[in-house]
């Protein structure tokens, strides 16, 4: 199949990418890198069923594919909330254009949702028919509620327009390819783990996430792609942590020395996330598979090199062995 990646040199985008083409398929890669790096996908550039195009979603574009998967925006508080204006134009705008593609060329779309469409959730595990507990005008909104709209958007097109789609929610994932400074949980501990600095846990720590490795993840999305179930759908892993055992699990992994330092809780940061994900094992006869010590091993081993002690970029000659 031809298949579209927005978002391709993203994180998640880049490591689907490479599913796709082991699978043998043509695939655009379609990235305005504001988040996504070009080596994240350097090793595709020459391959003839592989194309990059720099394209900003926001404005239209024409293509022939059979296939999209929408994954453009930024997906880390840092990022989105950098260009709030930027992140929910992406998700209006962006998704519009990408719906209107897959409703002229016929091809199926599937939109990354998440878990934010949630917010700081009053009932626990989350099953995708809560309908959330999200402030439309908080500093999180941009994120939050552009992608509630996307998925509006989605299913307004499937029911008037007869698009085929598919909603992926998806939960906390973390891997190789993660952005050192995104500011999520994973990546703060580990980058702070390595550099020798204090790991910094907002609030008391208690406030709880799941963490869904990155492979797991893809295989989740393809599965729902290419099955036969429109969603929502969680995909997310439903063991939980509080922030506190993830920090004091990666402080012994990289540098049992470290520090861990505590500091106030941001505005509408969600105090338990964890996903019933029921519907993926009946839908889709998924589950995760890669167990959170297995996961970190590599993502840390992935950190550790691209990171010196010292907070430098560290040469792929010098990277010390993973302890």
């Amino acid at each position: 199949m031809r298949i579209l990646v927005t978002g391709g040199a993203g994180f998640i985008g880049s490591h689907l990418i490479d599913r796709l083409m082991l699978d043998g398929h043509e695939v655009i890669c379609l990235d305005n890198f504001y988040t996504g790096h070009k080596r994240n996908i350097l090793k595709w550039l020459n391959h003839p069923y592989f194309e990059l195009i720099r394209h900003d979603i926001t404005e239209p574009i024409r293509l022939e594919v059979d296939q999209i998967y929408h994954l453009a925006c930024p997906a880390s508080p840092v990022h989105y909330q950098y260009n709030p204006v930027k992140t929910i134009k992406t998700n209006v705008m962006g998704t519009l254009n990408m719906l209107g593609l897959a409703k002229r060329v016929k091809a199926r779309f599937l939109l990354a949702s998440t878990s934010e469409v949630y917010g700081d959730p009053e009932i626990h595990p989350q099953s995708e028919e809560y309908r959330g507990n999200v402030n439309p005008i908080g500093i999180r909104s941009c994120y939050d509620e552009g992608k509630r709209v996307a998925e509006t958007l989605a299913f307004d097109y499937h029911r008037q327009n007869d698009v085929q789609i598919r909603v992926a929610r998806i939960f906390n994932t973390y891997g190789p390819r993660m952005l050192e400074n995104d500011g999520r949980v994973v990546s703060n501990f580990v980058v702070q783990a390595l550099r020798g600095i204090p790991l910094t846990v907002y609030g008391d720590g208690s406030q709880t996430r799941s963490f869904c490795y990155v492979s797991d993840l893809v295989d989740g999305l393809m599965r729902l792609m290419n099955g036969d179930h429109l969603g929502p759908v969680n995909l997310g892993n439903p063991e939980e942590y509080t922030i506190l055992q993830l920090a004091q699990t990666i402080q012994q992994m990289v540098n049992p020395e470290s520090e861990i330092q505590f500091k106030p809780l941001p505005q509408d940061d969600p105090r338990r996330r964890r996903p019933d994900i029921t519907k993926a094992r009946e839908w889709l006869g998924w589950q995760p598979t890669v167990p959170l010590h297995q996961g970190l091993r590599e993502t840390i081993e992935d950190f550790r090199s691209r990171i010196s002690p010292s907070g430098e970029k560290a040469s792929k000659t010098t990277v010390p062995p993973l302890g």
